[in-house]
C-alpha cells in the first residue's frame, strides 16, 4: 500500500516541475518576442527617418516583393511544419528571416506616413500591449475558448476591408482600422493566455516557443498597422 505522504510529495514535485517548465517557456517566448520587436521597430525607425533608405526602397520595388514572398514562405514553414519550428537552430533561422522580411515590409509601409505619427503609433501600440498582457495574466475569464469566434471575426474584418478598399471612403477606412485594432487586441489576450496556461482550458506546449512568439508578434504588428492608420498622416 502506498504511503499517502509519499504520493502527496510526488504530486507536489510534479506540479512544481510543470510550473517551472511553464515559467521557463514564458520567459523564452517573451525573450524571443522582445528581440523580434527590437529588430522590427529599429528597421521602421531607419525607414522613417533616413531619406536615402526611403528613396532606395522606392527605386527597387523588387526587394519589396522578394521580402513579401519570403515572409509568406516563412509563415507557411513555421505554421505548417511542426518538425522544423520545434527543432533548433532551424526554427530560429526561419524566424529571424521572417522577422527581417516583415520588418522590411513594415518599414516600407511606415515610410508613407509622417515620422511623428509613426513614433506615436509605436508608443501607443507598446502601451496597449503591456496593458493587455497584464490583463491576460490576471483575469479569471478564459479567452482560450474563443478561438472560433475570433477567427469568424477576422474573416468578417477581411471582407469589410475589401469593401472599404473598393469604395475608398475615409469613414469606412477609420471604422475598418478601429475594428482591426480591437480584434487584434483580443488576439493578444487570447494568445497570451495560450502561453500562460495554468487554469486555462487550452495551452500551448512548451516545445512551441517559436510558434507562440510568432503568434504574438503578428498580433502586435497588425495592431501597430491599424493604429498607424488611425493616427497617421500620409506623406
Amino acid at each position: 500500500m502506498s504511503d499517502p505522504e509519499s504520493v502527496l510529495d510526488d504530486g507536489m514535485a510534479e506540479a512544481f516541475s510543470e510550473k517551472a517548465i511553464r515559467l521557463g517557456f514564458i520567459r523564452k517566448v517573451y525573450g524571443i518576442l522582445f528581440i523580434q520587436l527590437l529588430i522590427t521597430f529599429g528597421i521602421i525607425a531607419i525607414f522613417t527617418y533616413v531619406d536615402e533608405v526611403k528613396t532606395f526602397t522606392q527605386d527597387t520595388p523588387a526587394l519589396f516583393w522578394a521580402a513579401f514572398g519570403l515572409t509568406l514562405a516563412m509563415i507557411i514553414v513555421l505554421g505548417c511544419c511542426g518538425d522544423i519550428r520545434r527543432k533548433s537552430p532551424h526554427n530560429y533561422i526561419a524566424l529571424f528571416v521572417f522577422t527581417l522580411c516583415e520588418g522590411y515590409l513594415l518599414g516600407t509601409a511606415s515610410a508613407l506616413f509622417d515620422a511623428k505619427a509613426v513614433a506615436l503609433a509605436i508608443v501607443v501600440t507598446l502601451v496597449i500591449v503591456l496593458a493587455l498582457t497584464l490583463f491576460a495574466f490576471q483575469t479569471k475569464y478564459d479567452f482560450t475558448l474563443k478561438g472560433g469566434l475570433l477567427m469568424a471575426l477576422l474573416l468578417s474584418l477581411m471582407m469589410f476591408g475589401i469593401f472599404a478598399g473598393i469604395f475608398h471612403s475615409y469613414i469606412a477606412e477609420v471604422v475598418y482600422a478601429s475594428l482591426g485594432a480591437l480584434l487584434f487586441s483580443a488576439y493578444i489576450v487570447f494568445d497570451t493566455q495560450l502561453i500562460v496556461g495554468g487554469k486555462h482550458r487550452i495551452a500551448l506546449s512548451p516545445e512551441e516557443y517559436v510558434f507562440a512568439a510568432l503568434n504574438l508578434y503578428l498580433d502586435i504588428v497588425n495592431l501597430f498597422l491599424y493604429i498607424l492608420t488611425l493616427v497617421g498622416t500620409r506623406n
